[in-house]
């Protein structure tokens, strides 16, 4: 009775565990689509919904934008501030304080989710595991989750919704472990636009009169 009981219980733990790498590999898969969709264009163009809410510390901010993307290169403009970069420097430009900061990015030492790293940042360092899918206004969205394999990493999990006919993502959760979470919503999505080729170029002279702080 004893082996009948064991043989069963093996049963159900190599049936979890079998069904559990299907739906991670599955996970990944999808996301291996959307990186290859991205991959595939010249350019993208995105107006987006940002909100950062945490309900313990009395935040709630929202705030919307646009960024233009082209490989690493990218136009950023919210909150009023635009920020360039052309794949070497960080331009940010405040035009209320007539200000412009530029400073050398480091990929390698920075964790920080910039636009470009928005559709790649998923590729190493976290479990996946296939989640709801939900129909937003007549669009089919399957919702990946992401935890990090780092247990020193702030973020405690992510959720990814994919558009399934188009494979391009729809939004991003973030849930950090203090209670922090960060909603991403990609109103628009355009592709290979008509951009010109200074546009991910910074022109010191269209700011005569700002006060350009170099910090490197």
């Amino acid at each position: 009775m004893q082996k009948s009981i064991k043989l069963i219980v093996l049963f159900i733990l190599t049936f979890c565990f079998s069904a559990n790498a299907q739906d991670s590999l599955k996970a990944k898969n999808l996301l291996d689509q959307v990186s290859l969709k991205v991959r595939s264009y010249n350019n993208i163009v995105l107006d987006f919904k940002y909100t950062v809410v945490n309900a313990d510390q009395n935040l709630h901010q929202e705030s919307k934008g646009n960024v233009a993307l082209k490989g690493d290169q990218y136009v950023l403009n919210i909150m009023g501030i635009t920020r360039i970069y052309d794949g070497s420097k960080v331009y940010n430009i405040v035009p209320e304080d007539e200000e412009i900061s530029i400073s050398t990015f480091d990929d390698q030492k920075t964790d920080e989710l910039t636009p470009a790293k928005m559709f790649t940042f998923f590729n190493v360092g976290y479990k996946y595991t296939w989640d709801i899918t939900q129909n937003i206004k007549g669009r089919k969205i399957q919702y990946i989750k992401l935890k990090p394999l780092d247990k020193n990493n702030t973020t405690k999990e992510v959720l990814i919704g994919i558009d399934l006919q188009t494979k391009h993502i729809y939004n991003l959760l973030k849930i950090d472990k203090d209670g922090t979470k960060t909603t991403f919503t990609i109103n628009s999505f355009k592709t290979n636009q008509p951009l010109s080729k200074n546009h991910f170029t910074f022109t010191e002279g269209k700011y005569p009169n700002y006060y350009i702080n170099r910090l490197d």
